[in-house]
């Protein structure tokens, strides 16, 4: 699913994609880089996608950076914890890619 993502995204002209492979990754990333938008998942390795939300929330840097969340994460109480951490959005899988070019496009104001 991320090689999907990644693969879309990278063919919207206005967007440079860096992956990572999981939130400790990400981190390591993020230091020292700006992003204008983050894509994640709550379920990763070593770091979760809620930890590296919150992490990110307390970062002067990346406070108002848009987040995404796209998840196979479902059910009502992890999306509220999502959006209170600080997410802008929150995508349950299956998702196809459009959906989440379009998401972003508007997001970012692209189109």
């Amino acid at each position: 699913m991320r090689k999907m993502i990644v693969f879309a995204l990278s063919r919207v002209r206005e967007l440079d994609v860096v992956e990572a492979d999981d939130g400790v990754d990400a981190l390591r990333r993020i230091a020292g880089t700006k992003f204008d938008i983050i894509i994640t998942d709550i379920n990763m390795p070593i770091l979760d996608g809620l930890k590296l939300v919150k992490r990110l929330r307390a970062d002067d840097n990346y406070k108002d950076v848009p987040i995404v969340i796209i998840t196979t994460e479902g059910a009502a109480e992890d999306r509220q914890r999502a959006l209170a951490l600080g997410a802008n959005a929150y995508i349950t899988k299956p998702i196809q890619a459009q959906q989440v070019i379009s998401l972003v496009r508007e997001i970012l104001s692209l189109d």
